[in-house]
């Protein structure tokens, strides 16, 4: 599962940034994809209702909200948390 979960997150960065997915690895920041504070809340909206979670509202303070942002490694990771989180 973590493996898949972690190609569609990819796949969701790759596409706002429009990348091949195969270009995006784990220690990258959307700043380094070409994502600007825009496309993070796009890419935030299709990973909900990719994953069918709530990412939680201040997305954009990590240390607020505990959803990291700052690379695509923390992303995945925090999608994956959050689906075991919401569905069990």
């Amino acid at each position: 599962m973590a493996a898949d979960l972690r190609a569609r997150v990819q796949a969701i960065l790759a596409e706002q940034a429009m990348v091949d997915a195969a270009d995006v690895t784990d220690d990258q920041s959307p700043a380094d994809l070409g994502i600007d504070s825009m496309g993070v809340v796009e890419v935030i909206f299709a990973i909900e209702e990719a994953f069918d979670i709530q990412v939680p509202f201040n997305a954009n303070e990590p240390g607020a909200s505990g959803f990291d942002i700052a690379s695509v490694g923390a992303i995945a990771a925090a999608v994956e948390r959050l689906v075991a989180e919401q569905h069990g």
